[in-house]
């Protein structure tokens, strides 16, 4: 029948590369990892093959499954997962997406990792262990001994399944059980408590209230000791092969990440090892902190692409009201204004990347930096994120709202990264208690700005007015989230200024900081160079 004839839809986005992304590319030579484009590469093309976009599409659709008990009444603790996950898990590990760059003393290292992370985005689910993992390795060399220990496990790049003495595998995962129910984000309000040992261990009790991927084998935890809260390594298997007494509750049934199991457990007298000084367990965690929260700017920038490349492929292939959306002009100001809106976020979290990989090598001036630019720009991206690819789903029309798609698939997944390690008011608070503790942060961001003062005028007015809030501290905690927005956008100028083409940077600062701009994306002013700015939403597409 000719009603069964299928015309005008737009055919699957299969066979492309995420590597392709021109800022990404420019910003991992610019930042000192232009070595690892190969591997990036690699990455990349299997990101687009109909293979591994089938892995997040069963890895997403088949959620993990808690088993409590065995069928004999046996307390196993054990929750399951489809193969489709353990091969995502098996890609990022073997590409050394966890944490591998801990063992790489090449300048980069950490760059290089953060645009595989970016580019591997088949799935965010199994990205939390992953970030997990590469988060911890800072965190246990608090504690030598134990950092000895796993550490050459934690960045090895071998997948190990099962549940074993994890001195025996051949790698390891790590997860992170940090808070509780009446808490939050307010870990210091905790109430596990743990008792030291004869032996050195301490015995853990409590309740955890988010537990992510409990089938880890490693897992930072805080409790409470007489000094005050505490951090500790929990293994999953006790050495010698027993079961530690960590018991599953339930799992969380959540808005997105459903390829991820998020727990509640009890430790019921497990026994964990002591990582950094009894009372200094918030002190401990912060260069963990640091690491996942740049995750959380990595994975939001990559959702934002993503939306881009869904939306850009789609307007290229759809026709409307005789003539293919790409060519109207409506839908080339939302384009463009998406394109511009993913860009500052690539070309931020790259420079932040490129900061990280210094400040682990020694750089103090670049440690100040990320310490205050990572703390405002994971605010704003991830508050953009959800907006933004929002947008990108409402090109397609109807079928964005559809599951087959992968693009809701996407929109769920960028609410998390904003609540993840710390949300919008801890986040833009946390910034300005960075300034008062270490004013000098705050000069080592106007310096980056600087950098680009007198290319564009609008950019220079920025800074001015961004000055000018931060003079007075009154009503400061009021005014927190605006100060941080004005901050994130100095940032982003000043990397677009310097690095990005004319035309992005032109528009950026047109409407983000010129003020020309609506309320909704796709209201960039009349004027603007959108022709380049729309070709760099295509590189990388099949044909």
């Amino acid at each position: 029948m000719s009603t069964h004839e299928v015309v005008n839809q737009v055919p699957p986005l299969v066979g492309h590369s995420t590597a392709a992304d021109p800022a990404l590319r420019e910003g991992v030579e610019r930042e000192g990892a232009g070595w690892a484009l190969p591997e990036i590469d690699d990455l990349g093309r299997l990101s687009g093959t109909e293979a591994a976009i089938e892995w997040g599409r069963l890895a997403e659709r088949v959620p993990p499954r808690l088993h409590t008990h065995d069928r004999y009444g046996n307390r196993v603790d054990e929750v399951e997962y489809v193969p489709a996950y353990h091969q995502l898990m098996r890609t990022a590990v073997e590409h050394g997406l966890h944490g591998a760059p801990w063992a790489d003393d090449r300048p980069g290292a950490h760059v290089a990792r953060a645009a595989k992370f970016y580019t591997w985005r088949v799935d965010a689910g199994h990205g939390c262990p992953i970030s997990m993992t590469y988060a911890v390795v800072p965190a246990l060399r608090a504690n030598p001994e134990l950092a000895a220990r796993f550490e050459p496990l934690l960045t090895n790049e071998v997948y190990d399944l099962g549940l074993r003495d994890p001195e025996t595998k051949g790698g390891l995962i790590a997860g992170m059980s940090m808070t509780e129910k009446q808490g939050g984000s307010d870990v210091r309000a905790n109430t596990t408590t743990a008792t030291r040992q004869s032996d050195g261990t301490y015995v853990l009790r409590g309740h955890k209230w988010f537990t992510s991927a409990p089938m880890s084998d490693l897992f930072l935890t805080l409790a409470q000791t007489p000094a005050g809260v505490t951090c500790f390594l929990v293994p999953r298997v006790l050495p010698g092969g027993a079961p530690n007494a960590m018991r599953f509750m339930r799992l969380k049934d959540k808005l997105g990440n459903r390829s991820n199991a998020s727990s509640e457990i009890e430790y019921d007298a497990a026994v964990g090892w002591l990582v950094g000084e009894e009372g200094r367990g918030v002190r401990t965690i912060v260069e963990m902190v640091n690491m996942t929260r740049l995750d959380c700017v990595i994975g939001s920038a990559a959702g934002m692409r993503a939306g881009v490349t869904a939306a850009a492929h789609h307007a290229r292939h759809r026709s409307a009201f005789g003539e293919l959306l790409i060519d109207q002009p409506a839908m080339r100001n939302v384009l463009a204004d998406l394109q511009v809106e993913s860009e500052a976020a690539t070309t931020a979290m790259l420079r932040l990347a490129g900061a990280n990989d210094r400040a682990v090598r020694g750089d103090e001036a670049e440690a100040g930096l990320r310490r205050i630019a990572l703390a405002v720009t994971k605010y704003y991206v991830c508050k953009r994120a959800p907006a933004m690819v929002n947008e990108a789903l409402e090109c397609l029309g109807g079928n964005g709202y559809i599951e087959d798609f992968d693009l809701a698939r996407t929109y769920r997944e960028m609410p998390l990264l904003s609540i993840w390690e710390g949300s919008g008011s801890v986040a833009a608070l946390d910034a300005l208690r960075a300034i008062a503790r270490e004013p000098h942060t705050l000069e080592l961001l106007f310096a980056e700005a600087e950098r680009a003062c007198g290319a564009d005028a609008r950019f220079d007015d920025a800074v001015d007015r961004l000055k000018k809030e931060l003079t007075s501290a009154d009503d400061i905690e009021l005014r927190a989230r605006r100060v941080v927005e004005q901050m994130a956008l100095v940032f982003q100028g000043a990397q677009l200024l310097r690095h990005a083409p004319a035309a992005v940077a032109d528009a950026f600062c047109a409407s983000r900081l010129g003020r020309d701009w609506g309320g909704a994306f796709g209201t960039l002013p009349p004027g603007l160079d959108l022709g380049p700015i729309l070709e760099r939403t295509a590189t990388g597409f099949p044909g």
